[in-house]
C-alpha cells in the first residue's frame, strides 16, 4: 500500500511503509502511535524539543506510516530523554515515548555490526547463548594459561600482592583477555556510531543544505557539558525523580570504570610514585572510591527497576530490552562486592567461583555493549554532538532544510 506525504511547499511524496518494521515496532511496546491523530500537545509540552520541526509530532506520523528510513536516520529520537511528559499529556494516550523507546532500540540494532549480534541481545531466548560464550571462553583462558605462561616466559611475582583475588586470573591474563574484546566491541560501536554519523551529515548537512552552524570541536564540548550537567532531565517535569537514578549510576560507573583504568594501567602508570600493589587494601582511596562507585551505581540500578515496576504510568513501558541492560550492570556490581567479600573472608573455593562469575557478567557487559541498551550512551552522545553542529538545538536547524527549500 502507497500513500502520500504532504510536504511543507504542498508537494505529495509517494512512500510505500514497511509492514515488517510496523510489526516490529508494536512488538517492542511502540504501537500506541494508533492512537495518535496528530494534535501536537506531545510538541507543544515537550521542553526539549525545538520550535522548528518539533518532534514528537513527525515521529509519531512517520511511524504511522511505516517510515523505518526516516526515523532510524533521524537525531531527534535521540535527543528525547523519555521523560514521558508528552506521553501522560496526550490526550488520546498515544504515549510517543514509549514509541520512540522502541524506535531507538529498533535503530541500535540496524546500526549493529555484527547485525545478528543486535537481534540476539534484544531477544530474551538467547540469554544461555550470550551468557554461555563469555563462560566459555573464560573457561579456554583458564585452561590455556599456564601453557601460555610457559611459551611467554612469565613468572609470578607474588612479592608485592598479598592474597590475590583469583591466581586463575593473574593480571597479564586479565588485562590480555578484557583488552582484546573490548577492543573487539569498541570497534564494533565505531562502526555503528561511524556509520549513523554519515548519515546524519548527509541527510542534514549534506545535499546543499548548508554549511556546519558550529565547528564539531566546539559542538562536542557543548554536548559533553550538556550529558555530565544531565541538564536534559531537569527540564522534564513529570519523571524528574528519573534523573536521580540515572545520575547514581552514571557517575557510579564512572567512578569504576576510573579505578578499573587505573588497576590496567598501575604497572606503568608514571602517576603511580610507589610500588602499585594490588589488589588494593580496604582503606586504600582506590578501593574506596570502587565501594563507593559500586554502591551508588547498584542503588540507581534498584531504583531504576523500583520505578520501571511501581510507577509505570510515568516510567513508560519497560521491555527485556531495557531490563536487560540494568540488571546486566547491577548483576556485575553485585557479585563484585560477593566476590570482594568472599576474598576478605578467605573462601576457597568459593572466592574463585564468585569471581568467575563476576567476569562473565563483566564481560557481557562490555562485548555486548554496541548491541544493548548501553549503546545508547554513544549514540545519543553523537545526536547531541550533531545538534549542536548543525544548529538544531537553536531552533533554526539545517536538518532537512534543503528538502524545504
Amino acid at each position: 500500500m502507497e500513500i502520500a506525504e504532504q510536504t511543507s511547499q504542498g508537494k505529495p511524496v509517494w512512500i510505500e511503509p514497511d509492514l515488517d518494521f510496523i510489526r516490529a515496532l508494536r512488538k517492542r511496546g511502540g504501537e500506541s502511535f494508533k492512537q495518535c491523530f496528530q494534535c501536537g500537545t506531545c510538541s507543544a509540552t515537550c521542553g526539549l524539543s525545538p520550535d522548528t520541526e518539533a518532534f514528537p509530532r513527525k515521529e509519531m506520523a512517520w511511524a504511522a506510516w511505516g517510515m523505518k528510513e526516516r526515523l532510524v536516520t533521524n537525531p531527534d529520537i535521540w535527543l528525547c530523554h523519555q521523560c514521558n511528559d508528552c506521553s501522560l499529556r496526550c490526550p488520546r494516550g498515544a504515549r510517543p515515548g514509549d514509541v520512540l523507546a522502541a524506535v531507538r532500540q529498533m535503530s541500535v540494532a540496524h546500526y549493529s555490526v555484527p547485525r545478528f549480534l543486535g537481534r540476539w541481545v534484544s531477544q530474551p531466548k538467547f540469554i544461555p547463548v550470550l551468557l554461555g560464550i563469555p563462560a566459555l571462553l573464560l573457561g579456554l583462558a583458564i585452561l590455556a594459561r599456564e601453557p601460555m605462561e610457559a611459551v611467554l616466559g612469565i613468572s609470578h611475582y607474588t612479592s608485592d600482592i598479598v592474597y590475590s583475588y583469583s591466581p586463575w586470573f593473574p593480571h597479564w591474563l586479565l588485562n590480555s583477555f578484557f583488552g582484546f574484546f573490548s577492543l573487539i566491541a569498541f570497534l564494533a560501536m565505531s562502526a555503528g556510531v561511524a556509520r549513523y554519523w554519515r548519515i546524519l551529515k548527509t541527510t542534514g548537512i549534506g545535499n546543499g543544505a548548508g554549511p556546519p552552524a558550529k565547528a564539531l570541536g566546539p559542538a562536542v564540548v557543548s554536548a559533553l557539558k550538556s550529558i555530565f550537567g544531565h541538564d536534559r532531565f531537569t527540564q522534564c517535569t513529570t519523571a524528574t525523580a528519573r534523573s536521580f537514578s540515572h545520575v547514581f549510576v552514571f557517575f557510579g560507573f564512572i567512578a569504576l570504570t576510573v579505578v578499573t583504568l587505573w588497576v590496567i594501567t598501575g604497572r606503568y602508570n608514571p602517576l603511580i610514585q610507589t610500588d602499585f600493589v594490588y589488589p588494593f587494601g580496604f582503606w586504600s582511596p582506590w578501593k574506596i572510591l570502587a565501594n563507593l562507585g559500586g554502591t551508588a551505581a547498584l542503588f540507581g540500578c534498584v531504583w531504576m527497576v523500583w520505578e520501571r515496576l511501581e510507577r509505570r504510568e510515568k516510567a513508560g513501558i519497560s521491555t527485556y530490552f531495557d531490563f536487560a541492560f540494568v540488571l546486566t550492570l547491577g548483576l556485575v556490581v553485585f557479585t563484585g562486592f560477593v566476590t570482594e567479600g568472599m576474598h576478605y573472608l578467605r573462601l576457597v573455593p568459593h572466592r574463585h567461583v564468585a569471581y568467575f562469575i563476576h567476569l562473565v557478567f563483566v564481560f557481557a557487559l562490555l562485548i555486548y555493549l554496541p548491541y544493548s541498551k548501553f549503546a545508547h550512551i554513544f549514540y545519543r552522545t553523537t545526536a547531541m554532538v550533531f545538534a549542536e553542529y548543525s544548529g538544531r538545538k537553536m531552533g533554526d536547524p539545517v536538518l532537512n532544510r534543503g528538502e524545504r527549500e
